[in-house]
């Protein structure tokens, strides 16, 4: 296969605008001059997927049928390995991937990997995610095993500001909500000793971007984006940025 020729398939949808800003990275992540440049593209968005915090409190229906559908989907269509911008949705990595016949990156662990190369002398992050990527122990599993811990917030905060936040983004509420209320659920991990903030659902990066806070702020969104690039051009040379660039911070 020429180099280049790679086709990224996204498995979207899980929200809508958290697949839009994923692939808005991958352009970024990409060393290109020219439209010819960039890489081949297949994004399925489905939005029906059930909601995968309510499956694992056993609350909602599993989500798992509609991801394997939806892999299917962009298998048929031509894509060489999948993406999964959503990192609840890693609950059901396992299952995924052994039902195709692919390889599909893995969101978490690629984030473990960069914050144990970008920031070395930290040993305490606190994440902020949804409910149910906290009762999966998503990021416990990858990051624990490099010697880093992971700190949540307290329940009363995570259900107040963070779930509070995450659900204003996806129903597509005016950014200064969620952003307060990230703000303030970041602030309460920094008192409980943290010293960067995963920003550990792919809705968190529209309204938090590193330079916001006073310690550094991981997006697995990025992470995610940069190795799907480094895989589809089958290389390890830098990418075209260090971190996404945004022309409006509003």
């Amino acid at each position: 296969m020429a180099r280049g020729d790679t086709v990224i398939g996204v498995l979207g949808g899980m929200g809508p605008a958290a697949t839009a800003d994923f692939f808005q990275k991958l352009i970024q992540a990409t060393p290109a001059r020219a439209d010819q440049d960039h890489l081949k593209v297949l994004i399925f968005s489905n939005p029906h997927i059930p909601d995968r915090t309510a499956a694992i409190r056993g609350e909602g229906p599993d989500p798992l049928p509609a991801l394997v559908a939806g892999a299917e989907t962009l298998i048929r269509g031509g894509a060489d390995f999948l993406t999964m911008p959503c990192v609840t949705a890693h609950r059901f990595f396992d299952a995924l991937q052994a039902a195709v016949a692919v390889p599909i990156l893995h969101l978490v662990r690629e984030t473990a990997g960069a914050a144990a190369a970008e920031h070395p002398a930290l040993r305490r992050y606190g994440l902020l995610a949804t409910s149910g990527t906290l009762q999966s122990r998503l990021f416990e599993a990858a990051f624990e095993p490099r010697g880093l811990a992971i700190l949540a917030c307290e329940p009363s905060v995570q259900e107040s500001r963070v779930m509070e936040a995450i659900y204003a983004v996806k129903q597509g509420e005016s950014p200064e909500r969620a952003r307060r209320l990230i703000r303030e659920a970041a602030a309460h991990l920094q008192e409980r000793g943290a010293e960067a903030i995963v920003a550990g659902c792919t809705e968190i990066p529209l309204v938090l971007r590193d330079g916001d806070l006073p310690v550094p702020v991981l997006d697995p969104t990025w992470n995610l984006a940069r190795a799907a690039v480094r895989r589809a051009l089958a290389s390890d040379a830098p990418l075209a940025a260090s971190r996404p660039c945004y022309k409006d911070r509003g």
